[in-house]
């Protein structure tokens, strides 16, 4: 019993340590002044300002919440030992011994938050996906990895939209780009930036043979307008009618956008919206995001400094290789963090993967 209300004390200790590094007074305070803002009529005639505010006191609130109800359990787990007898009630207190496991795994799961203290990790995420060489192969990867991603953000409850796609002939997708909304969705998945390696035998040749694909995914967080001004000189705008798979055109007018930083070499496209000037506004705030994600890297104050063909670089950060054959493995080539489940993984179940690196950055 003296072991489990030690641990129970642990505990507590953390999720106070939490709380103050979280700076939960504030917190408490910005979300009442949020509260205030959102009760007035006037409150909706902004509406980007008012839909920016919502999702930042919903963010605060789930983080409240999440911590306070977690510290009132285990308080309520304390209040329990204090009024058992582990000799006579023997099921209560394998209960009780369970529950402190319990409790552990979930402030493990919780204390990923105090990871998350980048400047932009609170922010949404904007990411890309772009096919390497390999044919088929590689663009089948490519939405394989879309898919995983999709599926990540659903278990996690963010909101995903597909701003591009480009699909090919026969199988998979050249590129695509995702916004994924929610909870530091950025800090999450800044994890993932980095060339993604397969190992399979392929289905698209008779031969049987065993291939070898590469993807490369970018994550940028979303940015807010006023943060970066690029020059119009700059940018290289082309328009161009939005496709399915196959070339089949999805749209009669030219509406799709393709931008290009001169610069640097960066490449931003969207086919998604229904106007050309809408497809341009969004492809704008996406470039702005991928150069503020460029110009933190390098720890540059302005985007001036940011030179060079920034594409060729990514593609040498190898960061995680799945192998489907010759036996079933996914390895993250940071961490050396390993699984057999590649199903799992491959269905979007990459919070162990993702919060293994966020710790070994510590």
């Amino acid at each position: 019993m003296q072991e489990t209300k030690e641990r129970l004390k642990v505990i507590q200790k953390e999720i106070k340590s939490a709380k103050i590094f979280l700076k939960f007074p504030q917190l408490e305070e910005e979300l009442k002044q949020h509260d205030l803002e959102m009760s007035t009529e006037e409150f909706w005639s902004d509406q980007e300002h008012a839909k920016k505010l919502s999702e930042e006191a919903g963010n605060i609130r789930k983080t409240l919440s999440e911590w306070n109800e977690f510290e009132k359990e285990v308080q309520d787990t304390e209040e329990l030992t204090e009024m058992m007898d582990p000799a006579t009630d023997i099921e209560a207190f394998e209960e009780l011994k369970k529950s402190t496991a319990e409790a552990e795994a979930k402030l493990s799961k919780l204390s990923v938050q105090l990871y998350l203290n980048g400047k932009y990790d609170k922010n949404n995420a904007i990411l890309s996906i772009h096919a390497g060489t390999g044919g088929t192969d590689a663009q089948d990867w490519a939405e394989m990895l879309m898919r995983m991603y999709l599926r990540y953000a659903d278990i996690k409850g963010w909101k995903t939209e597909i701003v591009e796609k480009t699909q090919e002939d026969e199988a998979g997708i050249k590129s695509a780009e995702i916004t994924i909304t929610g909870q530091f969705a950025y800090g999450f998945l800044k994890e993932e930036h980095g060339v993604h390696r397969l190992v399979r035998i392929s289905p698209f040749n008779s031969g049987g043979t065993r291939e070898t694909s590469f993807a490369l995914v970018e994550v940028t967080p979303e940015i807010e307008e006023h943060e970066v001004e690029i020059k119009d000189d700059d940018l290289k705008i082309e328009t161009f009618r939005a496709s399915g798979r196959g070339g089949q055109s999805v749209n009669t007018t030219d509406s799709a956008i393709r931008i290009t930083h001169t610069p640097t070499g960066i490449t931003v496209q969207c086919q998604n919206e229904r106007s050309q000037l809408q497809n341009r506004q969004v492809a704008l705030k996406n470039l702005k995001s991928k150069l503020v994600a460029l110009q933190e890297k390098h720890h540059l104050e302005t985007i001036e400094h940011l030179k060079g063909e920034h594409a060729q670089h990514s593609w040498g950060n190898q960061i995680r290789s799945y192998v489907l054959h010759p036996y079933q493995m996914v390895k993250d080539h940071r961490t050396d963090y390993e699984t057999s489940q590649i199903d799992k993984v491959l269905d979007g179940e990459l919070d162990d993967i993702i919060e293994a690196s966020l710790r070994s950055e510590k």
